[in-house]
């Protein structure tokens, strides 16, 4: 969407989705209401907020790069544990908590670049929510099968996720398409 040159409002608004998909998709998925951002104001204020934040800086923000691929790394490690528990306490099967964790990761990302016309990560050859689910799996086998605590595996199952995209994007490794082709 960068290079579209969308005005203030398109900006915003993909902002938002982005902030709110994959979170409002599981919660919908699970029959889990109000939305998180509905039932708590505090969400819409610091999305808002991030999103003025990007408006304002947006020229200086586009220089960093490789700063954005930390942060969002960091982002979808913890938003994956997190959209797990958040299913997990809702009282489904681990199988299904790991997607949805991995749904909650990823979904705003798709979401935002459908908008843009942009084929979504999620699509091209690059280890994205495979990363997520992998975190995700570890995280309800660490729950699940450990006396470890929720912090420490919320730490480990986070740092299989960084480990695991950073690897990827460094070495520039993708699952094998389906022709076989990598």
């Amino acid at each position: 969407m960068r290079d579209k040159n969308p005005d203030w409002f398109g900006a915003a608004f993909t902002g938002f989705i982005t902030a709110i998909g994959g979170g409002t998709l599981r919660d919908m998925m699970l029959g889990s209401y109000p939305l998180v951002w509905i039932g708590d104001i505090h969400f819409l204020y610091a999305v808002i907020a991030g999103v003025l934040t990007a408006i304002v800086f947006h020229r200086q923000l586009s220089r960093l790069r490789k700063t954005f691929l930390l942060f969002d790394t960091l982002g979808i490690s913890f938003f994956t544990i997190l959209g797990t528990e958040k299913a997990m306490s809702l009282g489904v099967k681990p199988e299904i908590a790991a997607i949805m964790g991995m749904f909650t990761a990823v979904m705003g990302g798709v979401i935002r670049d459908t908008l843009a016309n942009e084929l979504p990560v999620l699509l091209r050859k690059e280890i994205y929510a495979t990363a997520c689910l992998a975190g995700a799996a570890l995280y309800l086998i660490l729950a699940l099968h450990t006396p470890l605590s929720r912090n420490l595996n919320l730490v480990l199952a986070s740092s299989l996720i960084i480990l695991i995209r950073f690897v990827a994007v460094k070495y520039q490794l993708s699952l094998p398409a389906i022709n076989g082709k990598s």
